[in-house]
């Protein structure tokens, strides 16, 4: 079965068949798409992540088709309606609709008019109607008429119900209808009466109509989303008439009595049965694309999320801002450990500037303070002016952090277990300042549709988009690496073969014995059996370990290959990371082997150029304009600097300072044709911006980055 999966998977994905064979013989063997794509580029012919996952996610929709099949064949053959042809047919199909197609005369029905009819014994006479030779149907339909079959109109229309059936399952019949609704369906929205002021989000779609094939998928989401909370009423239809003259070319033959009793039937298959299976069909469809598009719009933010530019070890002051309740104020250590905690008040209704100014001067000296870090909610913009406007004995950054997801996390089981002692704004505001630390590690414990930066997630398949975050979040924490002795069990849990449990058990060991020396001392960790040793050595640092290669990406399965060009050398394995003049004397075509090639040499070669290197960015300081602080300080022409916050398809949000995010549609972010945003912008960029109108009663903010960047 295997060989058939990698036929269809290679020629779909234009890959190598031998490649595809033994990725998909990793997967079997229990490899993580990153382990495959990082540690295993010889048997791969160096696919990267992205393609690796195409290949496992083909074999399980395939291995899922398979299950389908096996259980159309016992259903059929339970039927007693099994025959050799059939069982060829549905053997060899792995699309699900031709699947769907094939079984669909065979599947169980519940009493259809059609049925009704037979059991009254009218199949004969729409035989002979479906032949469409007889030229007296009445005179024929009058010898079905009996006790069951009150008059000729009964046997007729009973006849035609069977007739409709068969027009419905025949499998160029449905062809037919898919044809024509992939080229001319049309969806329309309409409003629901009485449903004007509830509904007025969806203004925009009180009566809409677009071809089918041109809807965008955030609008068919929104259109959906509509129909789902009861404003909106959808429809997928082609021109009815159309489609019906393209069935009739196929199914009614010549001119006689019973050609028109087939026409007849034509008209209620299509109307009764065919259109709303195939609009329903099509629905599911659509929604699976675009279900798809959102997902990957998703994907490719949290991704730019969860690498944002990290701060690094730095002992860091958080602020959550607030006006009333007050600031909550955080000190935390390099490793994001809270040493104390405070509340200040320098805005409305207190007020009290003095007090809350000495504090947080205090508190940065009494804990050698490097950075502060504000939460970019309510008060954000006049607390980032408080901070900056107070005096330091040393030099202290300030930065604006996004704390979409804080209040998720301070309320949720991971900061309970964290800080039982303290309340949910201490731990929201210890978020805040982890989150500038490192991004990463932070967020890995929030769920990532709490974490705002999607389109429609809410509204997509969700089982789809768990498995599509968890996989981009195993990528990213993976990429980036994870410090074995300080990684929170939460990040761990994403490294390439551990999971939840062997991460507990981790943590636990490092309770009990105290830091990891060396990367084989995984080994005595609870459970961690080799399988998950080779899957997620590779993927751990160990800063302070005695072999200089546990803080690397280099696999501990080629420590001995590196020992061995030190070796030849002349020279210790730490010589050969700190001189780049003996590692250029290095011959890699010495060290190929028949397992070991050049594209995994290179990888050793690049990592001790630079070991345990930070993939991320450097962070950079930002400023939003000064004296703009609401919609209401913004005015047409305007030039502000901005952040960007969120990626759609249909262009990007700007944050500019006034705590309502701006619009850069797509035609707005360069002065070229743009068909994908993330050309142009990444979250978190700092970009430049011009008021293009502002909408205050609808709170939206239209902006412009043409010939700004």
């Amino acid at each position: 079965m295997q060989n058939l999966f990698v036929d269809i998977i290679s020629k779909e994905l234009s890959l190598a068949a031998r490649n595809v064979a033994n990725v998909l013989t990793l997967f079997d063997e229990g490899a993580t798409i990153p382990f495959i794509s990082r540690y295993r580029k010889e048997m791969t012919g160096s696919m990267d992540e992205v393609q690796v996952g195409a290949v496992k996610e083909r074999y399980e929709k395939l291995q899922e088709i398979e299950k389908r099949k096996e259980s159309i064949l016992k259903s059929m053959d339970e039927q007693g309606v099994l025959t050799d042809e059939l069982e060829s047919k549905i053997k060899a199909s792995y699309n699900l609709t031709e699947l769907e197609d094939i079984y669909l005369p065979y599947k169980p029905k519940r009493k259809t008019r059609a049925v009704k009819a037979r059991e009254k014994g009218l199949e004969p006479l729409a035989k002979i109607i479906m032949k469409q030779h007889e030229r007296d149907v009445e005179g024929r339909a009058a010898s079905f008429v009996n006790k069951e079959v009150a008059n000729v109109e009964e046997a007729l229309q009973g006849a035609r119900d069977i007739i409709a059936e068969w027009i419905n399952e025949h499998k160029v019949g449905r062809e037919i209808v898919r044809s024509v609704f992939e080229k001319e369906a049309v969806i329309s929205s309409k409003l629901v009466k009485g449903k004007e002021e509830e509904a007025a989000k969806y203004k925009d779609y009180f009566e809409w109509s677009e071809p089918l094939k041109k809807c965008p998928s955030h609008r068919y989401l929104a259109m959906r989303r509509g129909e789902k909370e009861g404003y909106l009423k959808l429809n997928i239809s082609p021109d009815a008439e159309y489609a019906m003259e393209r069935l009739d070319r196929f199914f009614v033959k010549g001119d006689t009595d019973s050609a028109a009793q087939v026409q007849d039937a034509v008209t209620d298959a299509y109307k009764r049965l065919l259109a709303p299976s195939i609009e329903t069909e099509f629905s599911n469809l659509f929604k699976e694309k675009s279900d798809e598009e959102a997902i990957k719009v998703f994907t490719d933010n949290l991704r730019q999320l969860l690498l944002a530019s990290p701060l690094g070890q730095k002992r860091v002051l958080a602020l959550d801002p607030g006006y009333r309740t007050g600031c909550k104020v955080v000190c935390l250590d390099q490793y994001g450990d809270l040493l104390e905690n405070a509340t200040i008040y320098p805005h409305p209704p207190q007020n009290d500037y003095k007090k809350s100014s000495d504090t947080i001067i205090k508190l940065v000296a009494k804990h050698k303070i490097e950075a502060i870090a504000i939460g970019n909610g309510t008060a954000s913009r006049e607390t980032e002016a408080f901070a900056k406007g107070l005096s330091f004995a040393h030099k202290v950054e300030v930065f604006v952090v996004s704390e979409d997801g804080a209040s998720v996390y301070s309320a949720g089981k991971v900061a309970r277990e964290e800080f039982p002692d303290y309340d949910v704004t201490v731990r929201g505001a210890v978020s805040i300042g982890r989150r500038l630390m490192d991004p990463l590690a932070e967020l890995v414990k929030i769920d990532p549709k709490s974490i705002g930066v999607g389109q429609y997630q809410h509204d997509v398949d969700q089982s789809q988009l768990k498995k599509s975050l968890d996989t981009v979040v195993e990528s990213c924490v993976n990429s980036v690496g994870v410090n074995l002795n300080t990684a929170s069990k939460h990040l761990l849990t994403y490294v390439s073969g551990l999971g939840p449990q062997l991460a507990q058990n981790i943590v636990d060991y490092r309770s009990e014995n105290g830091a990891f020396t060396s990367r084989d001392e995984l080994k005595k960790v609870t459970r961690l059996g080799a399988k998950a040793y080779e899957q997620s050595a590779g993927f751990l640092r160990i800063s302070s370990a005695k072999n200089p290669l546990d803080n690397t990406a280099v696999h501990p399965e080629s420590y001995k290959l590196v020992k061995q060009m030190a070796k030849d050398l002349h020279c210790e394995v730490a010589d050969l990371i700190k001189d780049k003049t003996l590692r250029s004397k290095v011959d890699l075509q010495r060290y190929v082997t028949d397992k070991v090639g050049l594209p995994t040499l290179n990888d050793i070669m690049q990592e001790l150029d630079k070991p345990g290197r930070d993939p991320r960015e450097a962070i950079k300081a930002f400023s939003f304009a000064e004296g703009i602080y609401s919609i209401d300080d913004l005015h047409e022409g305007m030039e502000l600097p901005g952040l960007v916050t969120n990626i759609t398809k249909f262009g990007a949000f700007v944050d500019v300072g006034v705590k309502q995010d701006g619009l850069v549609h797509i035609s707005q972010l360069a002065n070229q044709y743009v068909s994908d945003p993330n050309q142009i912008v990444k979250l978190q960029q700092q970009v430049k911006v011009r008021v293009l109108e502002i909408d205050h009663q609808r709170k939206r903010i239209q902006l412009s980055m043409k010939g700004l960047n």
